[in-house]
């Protein structure tokens, strides 16, 4: 047959699924996609419909994925949340960069100054007298100048703790102001530490004579016993008291270690300073003891490194000296090594130490709260408007 086009038709049934042209596929609904599309104005397959919420896993909008949190506020040298290690030892190298003259300049004439003085002290006299050669080559040499040479090389020592005390809590009010991202000058630090150091030296004294009356009182048991009752039962004795003796003073060297920073910074009194260190160390002492242990043997090999070119010629030039003159130049480019390691490591220390110490107040006290309303402050606030918040309320 024929159709009005004048073709032939089909002969037959169509086959399955045939739809002739102009025509929807069977199953087709009109105002509908074909099957395995969504209708229009939905989302695709798996996603909720419009008013009922994202994707099931995805975060709500301004949120990271699963377990994400925000980065920390972080005005100055450390974010404000607790620190790891490694935050702690980059937040001492930070602030040393950020404040280069309020850090390795006051060092630097801190140090300078009281090598100088105690070199002078020491080698001077015997310089004087005549007599430094003698010295070196074992010979006697009379007993006023030994005196003298005693008594001076004591009161540069003296000079030497003092400066050590004066530039530990300069230091610490430098790191006190980075925390916030805020420098300071070498005087404005000096004028905060002021009203501070009776108290900073008061401590290092009654510290450091403490030390010497525990170490007498234990030792003369020992010494005591090795008269009385021999030598073998000196040493018996004497072992265990060496171990408690180094333990001993392991442990208040750390539970006092953040005594300066506190009378420096909370500015409070040695006593009640001393009774808040303990509080603080005793939470958290393994993890305190092991970032100083570990600072230590950092800043021992930096310095040893340091010094090292310095005292190997030195130590060279003393050997084959042949006149004061060279003897003298032999012990400054010892002096001078040992200045140049200590003005490198110093602020390493001494930021570790007070950094140590806020990460302990963070984790304790919740006192990075107390910190993000100092950065809320901004840039353009005052240097010291933050100084206050180091505070702790005393009853």
């Amino acid at each position: 047959m024929t159709n009005d086009a004048g073709g032939f038709g089909m002969a037959g049934p169509p086959p399955p699924g045939y739809s002739p042209p102009g025509y929807a596929p069977p199953g087709y609904q009109q105002g509908y996609p074909p099957p395995g599309f969504a209708p229009p104005g939905y989302p695709p397959a798996g996603y909720p419909p419009p008013g009922y919420g994202p994707p099931p896993g995805y975060p709500p909008p301004g949120y990271g994925p699963p377990g994400y949190q925000p980065p920390a506020l972080k005005p100055g040298v450390i974010p404000l949340r607790p620190l790891s290690l490694s935050e702690i030892f980059n937040g001492a190298v930070a602030y040393i960069r950020s404040n280069p003259k309020a850090t390795l300049g006051l060092t630097a004439v801190v140090v300078v100054a009281t090598q100088l003085i105690a070199l002078i002290l020491s080698v001077g006299p015997l310089a004087v007298a005549g007599e430094l050669d003698p010295t070196r080559a074992g010979e006697d040499v009379s007993i006023g100048v030994l005196l003298g040479s005693s008594a001076s090389s004591l009161i540069g020592a003296i000079a030497a703790l003092l400066s050590s005390f004066v530039l530990s809590g300069m230091l610490t009010v430098v790191v006190g102001r980075a925390v916030f991202g805020a420098g300071i000058t070498i005087g404005e630090a000096w004028q905060r530490l002021r009203g501070r150091l009776w108290a900073l030296i008061g401590f290092s004294v009654a510290q450091l004579a403490v030390f010497i009356l525990l170490t007498a009182i234990l030792w003369a048991i020992p010494i005591g016993i090795g008269y009385a009752a021999g030598v073998a039962a000196g040493i018996l004795v004497g072992i265990p008291i060496l171990i408690l003796w180094i333990a001993g003073g392991l442990y208040l060297w750390i539970s006092l270690s953040f005594t300066p920073a506190i009378l420096v910074l909370e500015r409070l009194g040695i006593v009640a300073a001393v009774q808040r260190s303990f509080q603080l160390v005793k939470r958290d002492f393994w993890r305190v003891l092991g970032i100083r242990l570990l600072a230590y043997i950092v800043v021992q090999v930096v310095a040893g490194a340091l010094a090292l070119p310095f005292s190997l010629g030195g130590q060279l030039l003393l050997m084959a000296a042949s006149s004061t003159m060279v003897i003298l130049i032999s012990l400054v480019l010892v002096t001078i090594g040992g200045a140049i390691a200590q003005i490198i490591t110093a602020p390493f220390d001494a930021g570790v130490v007070v950094l140590q110490y806020t990460d302990r107040r963070i984790r304790g006290e919740a006192f990075d709260l107390v910190l993000q309303t100092g950065a809320s402050y901004g840039p353009a606030a005052s240097p010291d408007s933050t100084d206050h918040l180091w505070l702790t309320r005393q009853p």
